[in-house]
């Protein structure tokens, strides 16, 4: 398994990261994406760490913090040291007022119950899983560096920020000498190419890696989709499409196409080229991939220790263009003076 450094930090993660969304399964959302329990995950985490990977990531909303609960059972008595632990908060995890959000308040008591429920002392990547502007950022960063300074925190990062409230975060930690965020968990696949318009070049300039979330388009990517036949009966987009990024047909179609293609050639599945596709993008420190069941987990660690030809690249990156918003269309027609992240 290759490692790279977590954007400007010390510390190594694996390309591929294991994700805990189908932990749990408790509400509609969730059960749709999976329902294993702690003697399934127990197999799964055994089947990562044979291969390598070794990072782990949940959130509190997960099933309600059940897929926190499960992840910490499923890794009892292994070396803690030996594991990296993500998890996010800041989305509603309660009914009261304060229940949400990244104030004070709310990301203390998030830590600690998180902590609770995976049954360690400390995580080694606490991220805000979307910006709250309704707190003031000197608020939010002060209260992740204190808890940085009290040994619960390792590492902080953020999720789903827009560039501006990726940009005026590290500003505000470098003014102030606060802990500052070393990673972004963002939306990026070959059928949501978003992330390179801003976030990427925010991203090489700031030293900020990329963890990447949904890498298959939510779901889409299976390699199950197909140009003109019905959605497969066990897919969950017949439950989520709606709550997840859209993606207009014609060019989930014309992805596939390519993909089906280049898997062909190599030898590789749909969701291992894509995968691949996107471990050899700038700033990707790790993918995270999610599985139900061992064969899935199987497949998608057939993504790495192999690489697509330039050639291949170029292909998926020509078949999975899209006209950018502004000014991002403007400037991509004067890379002289803006040049693409490599």
């Amino acid at each position: 398994m290759e490692y790279r450094h977590l954007g400007k930090s010390g510390l190594k993660v694996p390309v591929l990261s294991f994700g805990t969304g189908t932990f749990g399964g408790k509400g509609e959302f969730f059960s749709a994406w999976g329902s294993t329990d702690v003697a399934e995950a127990r197999k799964l985490i055994d089947i990562c760490i044979d291969a390598g990977v070794n990072m782990f990531d949940s959130a509190d909303i997960y099933s309600a913090g059940a897929a926190e609960s499960v992840l910490g059972e499923a890794i009892k008595g292994r070396p803690r040291d030996q594991l990296i632990i993500s998890t996010k908060a800041t989305f509603r995890s309660g009914e009261g007022p304060n229940d949400v959000g990244s104030s004070r308040h709310h990301l203390v008591q998030a830590v600690d119950a998180a902590l609770k429920r995976l049954g360690t002392d400390y995580i080694d990547l606490f991220q805000l899983h979307g910006f709250d502007a309704s707190t003031p950022v000197e608020e939010t960063l002060s209260t992740l560096d204190d808890l940085v300074r009290a040994g619960k925190l390792r590492y902080v990062g953020a999720s789903n920020f827009s560039g501006w409230h990726l940009m005026k975060s590290l500003a505000v930690a470098e003014r102030h000498g606060y802990a500052r965020y070393v990673a972004h968990q963002a939306y990026y696949s070959l059928v949501g190419r978003d992330y390179e318009w801003e976030l990427m070049p925010l991203a090489q300039d700031q030293g900020v890696g990329a963890v990447v979330w949904s890498p298959l388009g939510w779901g889409r990517l299976t390699g199950k989709i197909r140009r003109g036949q019905p959605l497969p009966a066990n897919s969950r987009l017949h439950a989520t499409a709606d709550m997840g990024p859209p993606v207009p047909d014609e060019l989930l179609f014309r992805v596939v196409d390519a993909l089906e293609k280049i898997g062909a050639e190599t030898g590789k599945t749909v969701p291992q080229v894509a995968l691949n596709w996107l471990l050899q993008r700038p700033t990707v420190s790790s993918v995270v991939v999610g599985a139900r069941d061992e064969a899935q987990l199987r497949q998608n660690l057939g993504a790495v220790g192999w690489n697509l030809t330039p050639a291949q690249v170029a292909e998926l990156d020509a078949a999975s263009t899209t006209t950018r918003a502004y000014p991002y269309w403007h400037q991509q027609g004067f890379l002289e003076r803006n040049p693409n992240p490599v």
